[in-house]
């Protein structure tokens, strides 16, 4: 075989070995999704398993825990995603619980300080009472809290239901619209009966001062004589 021909065959091998590895590489080429431009759909924080606190003013305030944790700090309003679930403690000034709130699902506004709470919420605050309802709002900014949505209240004395419910940042001072209820009623219907400590201590002042008690030796005039000796 001449030199030509056997660098004609060299040549035909090496084109068909470079195209069976072209093809090859072709197949095995990566494939890149497209990219996403709507930045505003993905949070900058994603965090699962929360356990955190949170302060107010310096002081540590509150304790808040979750599953998940989104912050949307591209969306407008900015807020975060608490999607399942949100439980959060109230601390006092000694760090002890003085309130408690739990709901299914929670947003946060962090520009205007605003909660959400969806689904079963529910809230102790520091005199025992529960809060029952399916949307409530925290306004951090005005200290208020408020419904629209019909609200259950349960204290140690009485229970509440109705609409329309506002009350202060501590739960203590509230209004409810529409409102029922019950509230206990003393079941002791005896008559009052004299204590007789103190009926005693009146019947020794009496006997010990008859003179306050005696009376007059000679009665009043009747009014026929005062009319008569002032006509004379």
């Amino acid at each position: 075989m001449s030199f030509f021909s056997r660098a004609t065959a060299f040549l035909l091998l090496i084109s068909i070995i470079s195209s069976i590895f072209f093809v090859s590489c072709k197949e095995d080429e990566i494939r890149y999704a497209p990219a996403i431009i709507d930045r505003d759909s993905l949070p900058m924080l994603k965090s699962i398993g929360v356990s955190t606190l949170i302060s107010d003013s310096g002081i540590i305030s509150y304790r808040l825990i979750s599953e998940d944790w989104f912050i949307y700090d591209k969306k407008d309003p900015q807020y975060w995603s608490f999607e399942k679930g949100l439980f959060m403690e109230k601390y006092d000034k000694n760090f002890k619980v003085e309130a408690y709130l739990n709901c299914d699902t929670a947003y946060y506004y962090s520009e205007i300080r605003l909660w959400e709470l969806r689904g079963r919420v529910s809230v102790r605050n520091s005199r025992g009472e529960t809060f029952k309802t399916s949307k409530l709002y925290w306004n951090q900014q005005e200290h208020k809290i408020y419904s629209d949505q019909y609200m259950e209240i349960k204290g140690i004395d009485r229970e509440l239901s109705g609409y329309d419910f506002y009350s202060n940042e501590m739960m203590t001072d509230y209004e409810i619209h529409g409102s029922k209820g019950s509230f206990p009623v003393s079941e002791d219907n005896t008559k009052p009966r004299p204590d007789p400590t103190v009926m005693s201590e009146m019947r020794d002042t009496v006997e010990s001062s008859p003179d306050s008690v005696r009376p007059s030796s000679a009665p009043p005039a009747s009014r026929e004589s005062a009319v008569n000796d002032s006509i004379s």
